[in-house]
């Protein structure tokens, strides 16, 4: 039988060996704990994309007469 040495007081490799026992798998199991991102938090990747997307483009509504004077090469006529 072996005469119990304390942990502290073994060799490094001993202590290594030990340890090594002691260690089991994790299976392919991740042991870092995850959280889901935060909904209300800014998110720069999805202010970028929002901005890349066609939806930005200028968009003008014209009420009223249009008149030639602001498109000079368009000729508007009026329909009887």
């Amino acid at each position: 039988m072996e005469k119990f040495i304390p942990f502290e007081k073994l060799s490094k490799k001993k202590q290594r060996e030990q340890n090594a026992k002691r260690r089991g798998s994790w299976y392919g199991l991740n042991p870092v704990t995850r959280k889901p991102e935060n909904s209300k938090a800014y998110d720069r990747r999805k202010a970028r994309k929002w901005s890349d997307d066609s939806m930005t483009v200028p968009f003008v509504i014209f009420s009223g007469r249009v008149s030639s004077e602001f498109h000079p090469g368009i000729r508007f006529e009026r329909l009887p």
